[in-house]
């Protein structure tokens, strides 16, 4: 792609999530999510294989029927209630179509079926931008209008993400559908405490994205789209392979890694609010999680591909690619959890 076009395509995508963010105003925000989508559409399609067309396609669909959704619901609320201010979103219909209308934008369980089809069709580089950044401006509406949304709908919403974002992704072989499948888990975490505590929400996205970026950076790296080609990793790099365990381990929330932090925090204010039914729910959907993060570590690190005896090992290959957000992404994605107390002294 010209890089002219690249940056004024990233440029939109900045521009869409900042006006989403800085808007009172349900059609600026509106606007925002629009801009947001259409920035992304060239970024999916570039490839122009049949495979990102069709996940273009479908992903286009899926976030217009959403854009088309919070319009109505908007202009409802605007039509009974007489003003467009988001957090003034005091209609039940308005409020109830609005917060479906997000979910299925950012891909909530049982609204999440479009998300690892999509994700599968497109590169690494864009599920990158598509599992962090395309969530940021959605999140904010969902936070901003979680206290007029009734809360035992955004409570089914994320215990159904979280289970099923576990079952689902315990018998995939892609990679980019069981990342499609882990952003389904951790956004119900996210969901689920955001009427109580949206500073644990805020910092339970930092660090998916923190963990999220390490991931995809990694597999980019060492070009794994399957977990078959996981088994081969090892004689290729086997530093960024030690490492890539880490970050799939921190990704399922296993202590002492960064993912135990949020999922604490977490856990720990549905226990202080008197939710410890709901609390132990979501701890037993994130086994699911966890099993398939360790059936990847199992393939990176205790698995060797199947060679013939007249075969080569692959020889270690040394990158090309710009290492240094990857290597920033990977420390903070495996050794924040002894800040915990300054973080959730900065959030409390």
């Amino acid at each position: 792609m010209n890089p002219y076009v690249l940056s004024i395509l990233l440029m939109s995508l900045g521009l869409g999530t900042t006006l989403t963010f800085m808007s009172s105003h349900w059609l600026l925000a509106w606007m925002g999510l629009e801009i947001n989508t259409l920035a992304i559409i060239p970024l999916m399609a570039q490839k122009h294989h049949p495979r990102a067309v069709e996940a273009t396609t479908k992903y286009f669909l899926i976030q217009a029927t959403a854009a088309a959704m919070i319009l109505f619901a908007a202009s409802t609320n605007a039509w009974t209630q007489g003003q467009w201010d988001i957090n003034q979103m005091s209609n039940p219909i308005a409020s109830t179509i609005t917060t479906t209308a997000l979910a299925l934008k950012v891909g909530l369980a049982p609204l999440h079926l479009w998300l690892p089809e999509v994700l599968q069709g497109i590169t690494l580089t864009t599920g990158l931008i598509l599992s962090t950044w395309q969530k940021l401006a959605p999140l904010a509406l969902i936070i901003q209008t979680a206290n007029n949304t009734h809360p035992h709908l955004l409570t089914a919403l994320a215990l159904t993400s979280t289970l099923m974002g576990g079952w689902g992704g315990l018998n995939q072989t892609q990679l980019r559908k069981i990342l499609a499948y882990s952003s389904i888990a951790h956004l119900g975490w996210m969901i689920l405490i955001s009427q109580m505590a949206p500073q644990l929400t805020l910092l339970a996205l930092s660090m998916y994205i923190l963990m999220t970026t390490a991931a995809f950076l990694m597999l980019n790296n060492i070009n794994s789209t399957k977990t078959i080609t996981l088994a081969s990793a090892w004689t290729k790099a086997p530093t960024l392979t030690a490492l890539t365990c880490l970050v799939l381990l921190s990704l399922g929330g296993l202590p002492p890694l960064t993912g135990f932090m949020p999922k604490w925090l977490i856990i720990q204010e549905l226990a202080n609010q008197g939710l410890a039914a709901t609390a132990t729910i979501i701890a037993l959907t994130a086994l699911l999680s966890l099993y398939f993060y360790l059936r990847l570590t199992h393939a990176l690190a205790l698995t060797l591909t199947p060679q013939a005896t007249n075969s080569t090992t692959p020889w270690r290959t040394l990158t090309k690619q710009p290492t240094i957000a990857l290597s920033l992404a990977t420390i903070l994605a495996t050794c924040l959890l002894p800040l915990t107390p300054s973080i959730s002294t900065l959030t409390a």
